[in-house]
């Protein structure tokens, strides 16, 4: 198993297959963006290779991400070929839905498991206020159709954000419950340099939410520790099959038990959501004499630049300047 100088066990690779999306979400992107050439981004065999190499080295989980992973062509190969690798137990995307109505099907097929899919609000205006480009019909037809294809682990995820979408909260929750859904609130990130974003002003911490929920619902908290082999803190609705998670970067950081790590679609190992630590993997898979054991090695190796935590309001640490599309969701 790989583990780093923290002790920390890695299980949970996120791949980025694109930087690109078809939204343009106010809390991870600028309006008018500038995304990497075809040359510099990884291809799906590399990508695929990447994959190979970490369940080798005993990873269990892989979440495929972007920018929104489904507009990159010919997904539904890297994940028939990730989801046929033995010793992967957990094959996720994280997409904004707008076109998983056309490939549920095939993402089901391949051994998709589980899907995260954003959706901020359910009133048509608000959403594309948002979003800035998107359709909120094409985003619950492609619910609909992940549930039909028999995806059976769906959680929406939801940035809440003063001024914007607060309001929206309870009608997120109950039309989560109505499709047996879980549903995930995440504290937005200060990620890439957005001037006038007013992060400040509409950024909302997790706390203040779930003590506004806990006078609407009633919460069943688990026995035990829950591993969901990521950041959220899940509570049970009570009555209900749905769970509300917490994803909470500022309010209650997370990193002590951090088993993520990440790759960029142009090839960067990135060890932490909040700091640039990182290796450049796509410069070794394109050498002359490549081999994989020697990916396995640089793997292996880079988890000594993993830092303890983040520092996202340490003055002290400038503020990350990539967006999160360029992240790897």
């Amino acid at each position: 198993m790989l583990t780093d100088q923290f002790q920390r066990t890695i299980s949970y690779l996120r791949l980025s297959v694109t930087d690109r999306c078809d939204f343009r979400c106010v809390y991870c992107m600028a309006e008018d963006m500038t995304f990497l050439p075809r040359k510099d981004i990884l291809s799906l065999e590399e990508l695929g290779e990447i994959g190979a190499a970490f369940v080798e080295l005993g990873g269990k989980k892989i979440r495929l991400t972007g920018g929104e992973p489904l507009i990159r062509k010919d997904l539904a190969t890297l994940a028939r070929a990730l989801g046929a690798l033995d010793g992967l137990e957990h094959l996720a995307i994280t997409t904004n839905g707008s076109q998983l109505a056309s490939c549920a099907d095939a993402l089901a097929a391949a051994g998709v498991r589980s899907l995260n899919i954003s959706l901020d609000s359910l009133d048509p205006i608000k959403f594309k206020s948002i979003t800035r480009t998107g359709d909120l019909t094409k985003v619950l037809a492609g619910i609909n159709a992940a549930q039909a294809a028999g995806i059976e682990n769906i959680r929406l995820n939801s940035v809440i954000l003063q001024n914007y979408n607060l309001q929206d909260v309870e009608e997120l929750i109950e039309f989560a419950i109505a499709k047996r859904l879980d549903i995930a609130f995440i504290e937005e990130m200060p990620l890439g340099s957005m001037p006038n974003s007013q992060r400040e002003e509409r950024w909302l911490s997790n706390e203040t939410l779930m003590q506004e929920l806990e006078s609407r619902y009633r919460f069943q908290r688990p026995d035990a520790l829950e591993d969901t082999a990521g950041p959220a803190r899940y509570q049970k609705i009570v009555n209900t099959d749905t769970r509300i998670g917490f994803i909470s970067p500022h309010s209650n950081n997370f990193c002590s038990s951090c088993n993520r790590i990440r790759v960029t679609v142009e090839g960067r190992l990135l060890l932490c959501l909040g700091n640039e630590h990182s290796l450049d993997l796509r410069a070794i898979l394109r050498r002359p004499n490549y081999s994989r054991d020697t990916l396995k090695t640089a793997i292996i190796d880079a988890l000594s630049l993993k830092p303890e935590r983040h520092h996202f309001y340490d003055p002290e640490h400038p503020q990350i300047l990539r967006f999160m599309s360029a992240t790897g969701g």
